[in-house]
């Protein structure tokens, strides 16, 4: 990425942020998102596992994970598209969970040395 600006304009090829734009990352983009979401993701590793522990002992710790929730949801309703149905499932208490619990953990174990090769095997079977 020769830029902050060039990130910021392929976040907007997400089709679920309100401000959406049709256009096609090429495969050196791809690549370079991935690794930045590797980088990202080691040095958010030990919020992300106090996320997981705070989950599954939510009596305890359900603070820090109904924060968490609270925040992600707040985010996602100021920039997705509210209409989009994929948005709608990322809003539903019932769901969400399961989501958020995933990724959080698809992130959580990108952090290795294979990580980068991990994370894009996912995205492209998604």
């Amino acid at each position: 990425m020769p830029n902050k600006v060039t990130i910021w304009k392929l976040r907007n090829n997400n089709q679920l942020r309100k401000s959406y734009v049709n256009n096609n990352i090429n495969l050196d983009e791809f690549d370079a998102l991935i690794k930045i979401t590797v980088e990202m993701s080691r040095f958010l590793y030990p919020y992300f596992r106090k996320l997981l522990q705070s989950k599954e002992d939510s009596y305890k710790n359900s603070v820090i994970w109904n924060d968490f929730k609270k925040r992600l949801i707040e985010l996602i309703k100021e920039r997705f598209n509210l209409d989009s149905m994929r948005v709608k499932k990322l809003l539903n208490q019932t769901e969400n969970d399961e989501i958020i619990i995933k990724s959080l953990l698809i992130l959580s174990l990108c952090i290795s040395n294979l990580g980068y090769q991990r994370l894009k095997n996912f995205l492209f079977d998604f």
